[in-house]
C-alpha cells in the first residue's frame, strides 16, 4: 500500500511553503472528490496531500454591491447554493454548483477544486466564465489573477505552477438589468457528467443587449469562451433572429469529439439548443433586476 503524508496548513503562506518543499510529490486537496478517486485508481501517487480546507481565507464568501463577489477556492458547493447573495446575484453559477454530484458530494466538493481538476466538462467553469470571473493565485512573489477562460490549458492541466494554489475567485458586480444562467445536458436525470454545458450572462438596456458572455463546456479540450457568439448579441435587439445567430456562432466555436456518451454532431446540436435557452433565461432574469 502506498503511504501518503497528510499535512494541514492554516494559512496560505504555510500551504505554499509545503507545496514548494515537496514539489511534484505533493498534491493540494480542496475538496477531494476528484483527487480521492484518482488516488484509488492509481492515476496519481503523491507522497504528500496538503489539505487547503482549514485555511480561513479559502472558505469565505464575500459580496459587495460595487466590488462584486470573492468566492474562496475551498468553499463547498452546498455553501454556494445556500448563500443568499450568490443565489440573488449569480443564479447561473449557483445552479452549476448545485448540479455537482449528490448533496453529500456538494458538502465536500468546491468550485475551486472543480476548476483545478482541469476537466473540460466541469459544470462550474462555464458558469464562472459567463460572469467574467478571475482566479486569484498565490505562490509567486505576488498574487496573480488569471481569467477563468484561460485557466485550463488541456484536459487535466492548468496554469498553476509547482507551489502555487488557487485562493479565490474575483467576480465582477452584476450591472443593472443583468443576470446569468447555466444549463447542461446529461444522459441520466442527475449525478452525471455533462455531455454539453452552456453558461450565459446578459446585460440589457431596454430590449437591447448591452453586454453578453457565452461559455461552453464538454465540447472541446478545454472550456470555451464563445467570444464571437457573445459579441454578436451586443447592440442588438434580443429577438429570435439575434438569439439564433448567436447559437449558430456558439456551434461553430464548439470542437467536440465522438465518444461513448455522444457524437460530435449531437453535441453541436445540443450546444445550439442550450445556448438559445440560457440566453432566454438570463435575459428574463435580467429584465426583473433593477
Amino acid at each position: 500500500m502506498h503511504e501518503i503524508n497528510y499535512e494541514v496548513p492554516t494559512t496560505v503562506a504555510q500551504a505554499v511553503t509545503m507545496l514548494k518543499r515537496h514539489g511534484e510529490k505533493a498534491r493540494p486537496l480542496c475538496g477531494g472528490t476528484d483527487l480521492l478517486i484518482q488516488l484509488r485508481a492509481g492515476v496519481r501517487r503523491p507522497d504528500y496531500i496538503v489539505d487547503l480546507k482549514h485555511i480561513k481565507e479559502l472558505r469565505q464568501i464575500k459580496f459587495d454591491a460595487k466590488k462584486g463577489a470573492r468566492l474562496g477556492a475551498a468553499v463547498p458547493c452546498i455553501e454556494v447554493f445556500e448563500s443568499d447573495a450568490m443565489r440573488k446575484h449569480y443564479p447561473g453559477l449557483t445552479e452549476a454548483a448545485h448540479l455537482i454530484g449528490s448533496l453529500q458530494i456538494q458538502n465536500r466538493a468546491s468550485v475551486g477544486g472543480n476548476l483545478c481538476n482541469g476537466s473540460p466538462a466541469a459544470d462550474t467553469t462555464p458558469a464562472l466564465i459567463a460572469v467574467g470571473a478571475k482566479a486569484r493565485i498565490a505562490g509567486g512573489r505576488a498574487t496573480r489573477e488569471v481569467a477563468v477562460e484561460d485557466f485550463v490549458t488541456a484536459p487535466g492541466r492548468t496554469v498553476l505552477k509547482p507551489g502555487e494554489i488557487l485562493i479565490e475567485f474575483v467576480i465582477p458586480a452584476p450591472k443593472p438589468h443583468s443576470s446569468d444562467s447555466y444549463l447542461r445536458f446529461i444522459p441520466r436525470n442527475e449525478m452525471d457528467i455533462a455531455v454539453v454545458g452552456v453558461g450565459t450572462s446578459i446585460t440589457l438596456d431596454g430590449d437591447t443587449v448591452k453586454a453578453a458572455r457565452i461559455s461552453l463546456g464538454a465540447v472541446g479540450p478545454t472550456p470555451i469562451f464563445a467570444a464571437k457568439a457573445s459579441e454578436s448579441l451586443i447592440g442588438k435587439k434580443l429577438d429570435h433572429a439575434a438569439i439564433e445567430a448567436a447559437s449558430q456562432l456558439a456551434i461553430e466555436a464548439a470542437t467536440p469529439i465522438d465518444d461513448m456518451r455522444g457524437t460530435a454532431e449531437f453535441r453541436k446540436h445540443i450546444v445550439g439548443v442550450l445556448t438559445q435557452r440560457t440566453i432566454q433565461i438570463a435575459a428574463d432574469r435580467a429584465r426583473s433586476k433593477k
